[in-house]
């Protein structure tokens, strides 16, 4: 296994993800087959396991920390994270921190977490973060002093400017940050920006979503040929993983395991091979490129001037864009986050973006298209059927 070393201690480079648990028939985790995970996982050398309030309708904090009672409890590092999801900034009748912080001590079976983050920071968890009446973030850096949380940190699925501003609001105070990176959101949902700016500023990376919930280890065969020419045994999953451990700012790399088979093989690529060269971590650049249904929007921003809505239509058909290649939930939530006059759905189609585009974007199909897709009137195989058809005419 390899290690990566964090402050003081030595991190595994492959941390346990326990969102994705293999479950029964009747939804319950599978608590027989997640103990020879772990068993295995420990075997192989991780010792880095996350989960979180909501996982598994809650019962992930529970199993994790069962499972996790058989072994010395310095010989793992454990993270969990606050939901603050379960807030609504400015309103009364909010509960208070150490009510959900106390019950995950409870629910894990310990006296501290080794790791703890912000859950989900995101233009619609900011505000319930940074509510001064709840008070989440300052009663956090208490149980730090404490004790009961040896390091803080937050895992983020804002769009760019608004993790930046959090992060400058907040110097200090977060000691790693979790974010979605994969060689195909390097460039489609700013995770360059996002991994560069968190290594400027010291802040070591945690990766979420290395593999993006299992699209890039299923590459379309022409795709995979040409990465079997270089590495003919590397299968698409581990490219993916190889290709963030390339990035010398990430620290863990998590990967939500839900058999045996996952586990083994993640084992295998964490021990085995040599570190991608320059020309393997640019072919996947390309290959990302050809998974993109992107519009070719510049971001000129000459279509805003005269919108009559004052959408932002360039950061609209940029998440349009996301969506194309997977309906992902952190597209949806950005989407919830914004007024209701801001979103797609808000486009009167009167044309004039499209007369003034230098690309000649149809906007107010795709902001129809979009609208429709959000609001559950259409699916995304539908959506991207549409497009494609456009892309022909």
């Amino acid at each position: 296994m390899k290690y990566n070393k964090f402050q003081d201690i030595e991190l595994s480079a492959l941390g346990f993800g326990c969102m994705r648990f293999p479950v029964l028939e009747d939804k319950s985790i599978d608590e027989e087959q997640v103990a020879k995970m772990f068993d295995l996982a420990i075997e192989g050398g991780v010792n880095y396991f996350d989960t979180a309030w909501p996982y598994h309708e809650g019962n992930s904090e529970i199993v994790t920390g069962k499972l996790l009672k058989k072994y010395p409890r310095d010989s793992y590092y454990l993270a969990t994270k606050f939901p603050a999801f379960q807030y609504k900034a400015g309103e009364p009748g909010n509960p208070h921190p150490s009510e959900f912080f106390e019950k995950q001590l409870e629910k894990c079976g310990v006296d501290y977490f080794d790791f703890y983050l912000c859950h989900n920071v995101s233009e619609k968890t900011i505000p319930a973060f940074e509510d001064p009446e709840i008070g989440i973030i300052p009663y956090l850096v208490e149980q730090k002093k404490l004790g009961r949380i040896k390091h803080l940190g937050f895992s983020c699925h804002a769009q760019f400017p608004n993790m930046k501003a959090f992060l400058e609001r907040h110097p200090g105070v977060f000691e790693f940050c979790q974010i979605q990176l994969n060689y195909l959101d390097w460039t489609l949902q700013e995770a360059k920006e996002k991994y560069e700016l968190l290594t400027e500023l010291g802040i070591p990376v945690w990766v979420m979503e290395g593999i993006r919930g299992g699209r890039l280890a299923a590459l379309p065969e022409a795709l995979s040929k040409k990465l079997r020419v270089l590495r003919p045994e590397a299968s698409d999953a581990e490219w993916a993983i190889r290709w963030v451990q390339s990035l010398p700012n990430v620290c863990v790399q998590l990967s939500g395991m839900s058999n045996i088979a996952q586990v083994e093989e993640n084992l295998k690529t964490m021990n085995e091979g040599d570190d991608l060269t320059q020309e393997e971590f640019d072919l996947l650049l390309e290959i990302a490129e050809s998974l993109k249904r992107s519009v070719p929007c510049t971001k000129c921003r000459y279509c805003c001037d005269g919108c009559p809505m004052e959408l932002d239509i360039p950061a609209l058909i940029a998440q349009y864009n996301a969506f194309l290649t997977q309906d992902d939930f952190s597209i949806r939530q950005y989407m919830d986050s914004l007024p209701e006059d801001k979103r797609p759905s808000a486009c009167i189609g009167c044309g004039q973006c499209t007369d003034i585009c230098p690309q000649n974007i149809n906007v107010p199909d795709i902001m129809e298209r979009f609208a429709a897709a959000l609001a559950g009137e259409k699916t995304w195989e539908q959506v991207c059927k549409e497009h494609d058809a456009d892309l022909k005419k």
